[in-house]
């Protein structure tokens, strides 16, 4: 899906997965308190590689198996927790399977938010997380934009 206006930032964290986490924390605080819901959207890129798609299934289906066990006894307040905490593990699980992890992080300002959209492209790669992580500006006149763009839609959140 073609957006009309957008930025694309992409970050390289290679193996450092808990770089990528301060990152991804400090871009959702950053959402929370200057509300920018829709205007900074982020996901996490784990590139896939042959040996670990053959054990994602396999390990997909052991914390829905743990998720479903726990459910049952505790209940409402056990399957949010169970949820909570086996979504950070799958993610973190597949990091360390292929060793590279990257954040993508779109802006979408509409084009009277210019200065709010120069002044969030300075800051997010100027920022301590994302400064280490070779911080590359992707905007929509450049040749790689449509494949960055559909790269992000297909990265499942």
């Amino acid at each position: 899906m073609a957006h009309p206006y957008g930025i694309y930032i992409r970050f390289d964290f290679g193996t450092d997965e808990e770089k990528a986490q301060q990152a991804r924390h400090k871009l959702d605080g950053w959402r929370q308190a200057f509300r920018l819901d829709k205007r900074v959207q982020y996901k996490m890129d784990r590139p896939v590689s042959p040996s670990t798609e053959a054990a994602k299934p396999a390990a997909a289906e052991k914390p829905a198996a743990a998720a479903k066990a726990k459910e049952k006894p505790a209940g409402k307040a056990a399957r949010k927790a169970g949820g909570k905490s086996g979504e950070p593990a799958a993610p973190k699980a597949d990091g360390v399977a292929n060793g590279r992890v990257g954040l993508l992080v779109r802006l979408y300002f509409s084009p009277h938010e210019k200065l709010s959209e120069q002044r969030w492209l300075a800051r997010i790669p100027a920022e301590e997380p994302f400064k280490s992580a070779s911080p590359k500006v992707i905007h929509q006149g450049d040749p790689e934009f449509e494949a960055t763009d559909q790269q992000f839609e297909s990265i499942s959140s």
